[in-house]
């Protein structure tokens, strides 16, 4: 879950019932969060860091294995020479996930 505050107001939305969230996006502003989609919906908000990290990157790694669509949150594809440009997208806020091709 990366720090924006968009993004975390849609993946709140989106959550299926009994869901759970890995906080590892640093906010660069405060978020409202609804209680009521978080309470109803019996969600769980976690913040991670360090060594759990590898754990969450595991998950994922199972559910895009298993099918999961992870394409529409990436919002720029980059050779891996233009990085300062992912860079600044993030930074601006304008990215969502930047992906860096090493091939190119």
């Amino acid at each position: 879950m990366s720090g924006s505050p968009a993004a975390f107001r849609d993946m709140l939305a989106n959550m299926c019932h009994g869901g759970k969230v890995a906080m590892l996006g640093i906010p660069t502003e405060d978020i409202a969060i609804d209680w009521n989609t978080v309470i109803f919906n019996m969600l769980t908000l976690k913040g991670i860091y360090g060594r759990e990290m590898y754990e969450t990157w595991y998950k994922m790694s199972v559910m895009i294995e298993s099918g999961l669509d992870i394409s529409p949150v990436i919002t720029h594809r980059l050779p891996y020479t233009e990085f300062q440009q992912g860079f600044d997208a993030m930074l601006s806020g304008e990215a969502s996930k930047v992906v860096l091709n090493w091939e190119s």
